[in-house]
């Protein structure tokens, strides 16, 4: 079993940056693909970003890359959202999540293909 826990959302105004947390207890989440996703009112869950912990491997959403980075903190078993230049449209909760999965599984872009899920934290971008 692994409990998530999301934090660092808040509101920034456009072109600002925000770093999200994900803290990982339990089993030690290098042997999980780690992955963020959003959620905006009306709208579906969204894949943003995946990382493998143990083998460093990313992938972004097109509406982020080159803003957003994802990496890891293994020792700390945390995951990090690194994110800039933030536009409206990137208003949403955000939430971790965690899957047995390997990252180069097809299911990957999806929120079935993880098993695990924090909370979310709130990120509001202001025009």
């Amino acid at each position: 079993q692994v409990q998530l826990v999301e934090s660092g959302g808040g509101l920034v105004q456009a072109g600002g940056s925000l770093r999200l947390s994900c803290a990982a207890s339990g089993r030690t989440f290098r042997s999980y693909t780690m992955a963020w996703f959003r959620q905006a009112p009306g709208k579906e869950r969204e894949f943003v970003a995946l990382i493998s912990p143990s083998a460093g491997n990313t992938n972004y959403v097109d509406a982020v890359k080159g803003r957003f980075t994802i990496s890891s903190d293994n020792a700390k078993n945390t995951m990090f959202l690194h994110m800039n230049s933030l536009k409206p449209e990137d208003t949403a909760v955000y939430s971790c999540a965690g899957g047995v999965r390997p990252y180069y599984s097809c299911s990957r872009f999806g929120p079935d293909g993880y098993d695990y899920w924090g909370r979310g934290t709130q990120v509001t971008v202001s025009s």
